[in-house]
C-alpha cells in the first residue's frame, strides 16, 4: 500500500478548512492547463510551418545538390562527371550555372536569378507540368529560349516568342586581373538577348525572381567557361537519398558539399527551429509563473494540516513519508491541469487540421489556413517541463512539512 499517495489523494479531494487554499489550488490547475494547451498549440503550428516550407521548396528541389565547399563555383571535367554518374543510385545529372543578372524588357528592368541548365533539366524540376503558357524546351532547333517565372513575367509585361522585342540580359564584365568594372560603359557589361519561350508557376521562391536558360547561353553571358555553381542529382531505383549522399561525399572528398533538400534550405529551417525553441522557453516560463500558485497552495496546506502531520509523526510516519505525501499533492494538482490542458490543446489542433478554422487572412498566402502538426516528441518535452516545474515549486513546502515538530503542533 502506497501510504504517501493515499494521504495525497485524501488532501487533494478533501475540503480545506480555509477556502482560500481550494481557490488557489484551482487557479494553479487552470494555469497549468492553459499553459500546457498553449505549448501544444504553438509548437504544433511551428511544426506545421516547418512542413509547409519543406513542401513548398520540395517541389522544385533536386534530390541532391553538389556544390563547392568554398567559393561560388568549381571547375567541371569529364573525370568529375563520370565519378558522379557512376555512383550507384544516380539516375540523372544536370549541370547548373546560377547567378544574378539584369533583365531588361522594353523600358522595364529588374534583377533576376538566372539559372542555366543542361538539356536534361526537366528530369530534375517538373517544369513541363508547371507551365502556364508556352513550351518547356530551352532550345528549339538553333534558337535559345528562356523560361520566365510568373511574377517576373507580370512585372515586366513579357510577351512570349516576341522576336521584335527579345529579353535583354546584362552581367558585369570583369577583365582578368582586375577587381573593378571598366569605366567604358560599352565594356562594363556582357550582354545577350534571348526569346521568352514559356511562363512557369512552380513556387513563390522561383516564380518571383527566376529565369531558366540553356547552359551554353549562361556560360557565354557570365563568362563561366567550364565552371559550374552546382550539379543536380536525381536518385533512381530503390536507392535511398541518405545512401547516395553518403557515397557521393566519400567519392568527391572534402572540396565538395552534397546537400539534401533540408540542407539546401538550412538557414530557413534553422530559423524556424530557433524560433520554436525560444517560444518553448517563453511559454515554459509562463507555465512556471502559473505554477507558483502550487507553491502557495501547498505552503498554506502545510499550515492547515500541521496537526495531521504531528499525528502522523506520532504514530511512526517518517520525515520522508510526510515529504513525499506533500510532493504528491503538488504532482496531482499539476497532473490534473496538465492532462486537461493536453486534451484541450490536442483537440484544438485536431479541429484546425480537420476543419481549417483559423485562416491566414492574407490573399497572397500559399495556404488558406494555419498549418498544424502534432509530434510526440513535443508532448514529451512538455511533460518533462511540467515535471521539472512541479518538483521545483513543490519541494520547499514538502521539506517544511517533513521538518515539523510533534510537540509544537499536538
Amino acid at each position: 500500500m502506497n501510504v504517501p499517495l493515499l494521504i495525497a489523494q485524501r488532501y487533494f479531494l478533501s475540503k480545506k478548512k480555509r477556502n482560500i487554499i481550494t481557490i488557489i489550488s484551482n487557479i494553479s490547475m487552470v494555469g497549468v492547463a492553459v499553459g500546457t494547451a498553449a505549448l501544444v498549440i504553438v509548437l504544433s503550428v511551428f511544426n506545421g510551418l516547418e512542413d509547409l516550407v519543406r513542401s513548398l521548396y520540395g517541389k522544385s528541389d533536386p534530390d541532391l545538390v553538389i556544390a563547392a565547399r568554398t567559393g561560388k563555383s568549381f571547375p567541371v571535367d569529364t573525370v568529375l562527371l563520370s565519378r558522379v554518374q557512376s555512383t550507384p543510385g544516380v539516375a540523372l545529372l544536370t549541370e547548373v550555372i546560377e547567378d544574378n543578372a539584369l533583365l531588361q524588357y522594353h523600358d522595364r528592368q529588374m534583377v533576376v536569378k538566372m539559372r542555366g541548365m543542361s538539356g536534361n533539366y526537366f528530369g530534375q524540376i517538373p517544369i513541363d507540368s508547371s507551365l502556364l503558357a508556352g513550351d518547356h524546351r530551352l532550345q528549339r532547333g538553333d534558337t535559345d529560349y528562356a523560361l520566365v517565372g510568373e511574377v517576373v513575367q507580370h512585372e515586366l509585361g513579357i510577351t512570349l516568342d516576341n522576336r521584335l522585342a527579345p529579353l535583354r540580359l546584362l552581367y558585369p564584365h570583369q577583365e582578368p586581373g582586375r577587381k573593378t568594372l571598366s569605366i567604358n560603359p560599352e565594356k562594363a557589361f556582357n550582354e545577350e538577348t534571348i526569346l521568352a519561350g514559356g511562363i512557369f508557376h512552380i513556387d513563390q521562391h522561383l516564380d518571383d525572381s527566376y529565369l531558366f536558360v540553356p547552359l551554353k547561353f549562361a556560360e557565354h553571358l557570365l563568362g563561366y567557361g567550364r565552371r559550374r555553381t552546382a550539379l543536380y542529382v536525381h536518385i533512381g531505383g530503390s536507392f535511398t537519398r541518405a545512401d547516395v549522399q553518403s557515397e557521393l561525399r566519400e567519392r568527391l572528398g572534402d572540396n565538395y558539399t552534397v546537400l539534401d533538400s533540408d540542407e539546401q534550405h538550412v538557414s530557413l529551417l534553422k530559423a524556424i527551429k530557433i524560433e520554436k525553441l525560444f517560444v518553448f522557453i517563453t511559454f515554459a516560463f509562463i507555465l512556471l509563473i502559473a505554477s507558483l500558485n502550487i507553491f502557495f497552495s501547498l505552503s498554506m496546506l502545510v499550515i492547515d494540516k500541521k496537526k495531521d502531520i504531528a499525528v502522523l509523526q506520532a504514530i511512526g510516519a517518517t520525515e520522508e513519508l510526510v515529504r513525499r505525501a506533500f510532493l504528491l499533492v503538488g504532482a496531482i494538482v499539476a497532473l490534473v491541469g496538465a492532462v486537461a490542458g493536453l486534451l484541450f490543446g490536442v483537440a484544438i489542433c485536431w479541429i484546425q487540421q480537420t476543419f481549417h478554422v483559423v485562416k491566414m487572412g492574407m490573399a497572397t498566402s500559399v495556404v488558406d489556413s494555419y498549418p498544424v502538426k502534432m509530434q510526440p516528441l513535443d508532448i514529451l518535452f512538455i511533460a518533462l517541463a511540467i515535471i521539472s516545474i512541479t518538483l521545483g515549486v513543490s519541494i520547499r513546502p514538502a521539506l517544511n512539512a517533513g521538518r515539523m515538530k510533534i510537540r509544537e503542533n499536538l
